[in-house]
């Protein structure tokens, strides 16, 4: 049956794509634009175009400020984001290969501890995670933002929905019939036939490990110790504060945001071959 589009419909439909575009974009144009400048055309010029080119020297104070001590909390953020989802994607796969595949007492108590868990504000739990960390010495440490990383209730449950609709009971049964045990199975099959699901939990856990602000601020005291997130925060506490400071805080915080920008984008780029392999799979079948 041919259906036709009135042009009404299309011109909505125009309209509404445009305006998510452009909510989606200026945010992204503004911090690049914004980056450029000094404090003085910030405040001056038109907030959506450039002004005098100053993006060297605001990149240059970035890197000289404190010994660079941005690129320290870089490697920090790169380290608690990119270990603690690397080990909650393998543990959120285990969790919800298990709870999908494997018949026992109790999984549905299992799994409605999981959908609850998820529904629980991740911010109630920081604090009594610190008081926990603190009886055994872990506060200060990354061990204190690597460890709650490593489970994230949500990726075990979108894991064992992917596991459901990905792995079929009679191909784990032939593994068994051939002798194959269940950690080899694991290991061998179930895990290659998740790399699309291990992709989408890895990002979703990376994106929210580096954009992660309540949990740093609540376990990492030394600034040697902090996140992006967290030293971004504090050089615009001093902008607020250091009227008098021959360091230009507003701008340096602008070009340090837009730098910590990179390496999610690069992340996302880097893990689009997994989700195309994906769809393709699903064609086929």
């Amino acid at each position: 049956m041919n259906e036709t589009v009135s042009p009404a419909t299309r011109r909505t439909v125009a309209i509404g794509l445009t305006l998510y575009l452009i909510y989606s974009v200026a945010p992204v144009w503004w911090l690049i634009v914004n980056s450029t400048k000094n404090s003085r055309d910030l405040l001056l010029s038109n907030g959506l175009w450039f002004a005098d080119l100053d993006l060297g020297r605001n990149l240059s104070q970035i890197f000289d400020y404190q010994d660079g001590i941005f690129l320290r909390w870089a490697g920090n953020s790169l380290l608690y984001s990119g270990v603690g989802s690397l080990v909650g994607t393998f543990v959120a796969l285990a969790a919800g290969y298990g709870l999908a595949r494997f018949a026992y007492p109790g999984r549905s108590f299992s799994m409605a501890l999981v959908v609850g868990s998820f529904l629980i504000p991740y911010s109630m739990l920081t604090l009594p995670l610190y008081l926990l960390f603190s009886k055994i010495g872990l506060v200060g440490s990354a061990w204190a933002v690597l460890i709650p990383t490593f489970v994230n209730p949500f990726s075990v449950y979108l894991a064992k929905v992917y596991v459901e609709a990905a792995i079929p009971v009679e191909l784990i049964e032939a593994a068994r019939i051939d002798g194959a045990g269940e950690v080899r199975i694991f290991l061998s099959i179930v895990l290659r036939m998740l790399t699309t699901a291990g992709a989408t939990v890895f990002l979703l856990a990376f994106v929210a490990s580096w954009n992660g602000f309540f949990l740093p601020v609540t376990m990492l005291q030394e600034s040697d110790t902090w996140t992006l997130s967290l030293g971004l925060y504090n050089w615009l506490r001093q902008s607020q504060v250091s009227n008098a400071s021959t360091i230009d805080f507003t701008s340096i915080v602008i070009t340090g945001s837009l730098l910590s920008v990179i390496p999610l984008a690069a992340v996302m780029l880097a893990l689009q071959r997994f989700w195309r392999t994906g769809v393709t799979l699903g064609a086929v079948k």
